[in-house]
């Protein structure tokens, strides 16, 4: 009987590729829009008293405020916005992993197919369920299949062959899940610093207004504490958000394949119950 198709290397190594192109283009397209925000929007002339964007900030305007914080700003607005797009990303392919349906209570069908011997029904349910968690455990039932009606393997040799074809599938299958993650864990750390950067930018200036002889510079001096605050807050924001989606991503990445070794293991167990 003919194995589940699998993925070929070639489709593999192309997914790859197109997802290392989505991941620069995504980083680039970022930052620049964040220069482009920061620069058109909270620089607008509107915003300022005077119409003059080197002046002071209409009182309460917001964005006049953050874009007095300094070139710094930018790149903070553009690393928000990859948390924010990696993380849509992300949430749509583990979307389309775990299928249509719940997990749980596709696991929980699989299951109940095959303590009844029903493993067509079974193969049934992974179509119908769809994505890479369905397809690692078709892959295992169709090995089941193929060694049922195998005579030259014994019990034992069957059972390590269906994990071997799971083992296999899995590899295959799920690293894709955790692609991009990596991006958002380094954002975690890149956002806090870039942070701390505008932050020590903002003090020099504030101290470089207290230097000054004579009355200090008023005006300098709040400037260098805004810019000083508003980026360290935005770096915080930055990272707090990338901490979080990381976490939430990689939890359901670990319920991901808690299923598939649950639904793996109760194929090789009744394999082996039903093949002594």
């Amino acid at each position: 009987m003919a194995n589940a198709p699998k993925p070929t290397p070639a489709k593999k190594e192309s997914s790859s590729k197109g997802s290392n192109v989505f991941a620069s283009l995504a980083i680039i397209i970022c930052l620049i829009i964040g220069a482009l925000v920061w620069k058109f929007v909270m620089g607008d002339p509107g915003n300022f008293q005077g119409g003059d964007p080197e002046g002071e900030p209409m009182p309460g305007n917001y964005f006049a405020m953050v874009y007095k914080a300094g070139y710094i700003v930018p790149v903070l607005l553009g690393l928000l916005l990859m948390v924010i797009v990696f993380s849509f990303e992300r949430f749509f392919v583990i979307s389309r992993a775990a299928g249509k349906g719940n997990v749980d209570a596709f696991v929980s069908k699989v299951q109940g197919f095959l303590s009844a011997g029903n493993i067509d029904a079974a193969i049934a349910e992974c179509d119908k369920q769809q994505g890479s968690v369905a397809n690692v455990i078709k892959s295992g039932l169709y090995k089941y299949k193929e060694a049922s009606v195998d005579s030259t393997l014994d019990t034992e040799h069957s059972v390590l062959a269906i994990q071997k074809e799971i083992e296999e599938a899995t590899a295959l299958e799920m690293p894709m899940l955790e692609k991009n993650l990596t991006v958002i864990a380094t954002l975690v750390s890149i956002g806090t610093l870039t942070g701390l950067l505008g932050t020590v930018t903002g003090m020099i200036k504030a101290f470089a207004a207290l230097a000054t002889g004579g009355a200090p510079d008023q005006a300098q001096l709040a400037n260098g504490i805004s810019e000083a605050l508003i980026n360290t807050a935005t770096g915080i924001f930055t990272s707090t958000i990338a901490v979080i989606m990381y976490n939430v991503f990689t939890s359901k990445i670990d319920k991901l394949t808690y299923s598939i070794d649950e639904a793996g293991f109760s194929i090789v167990q009744t394999y082996a119950s039903k093949h002594k």
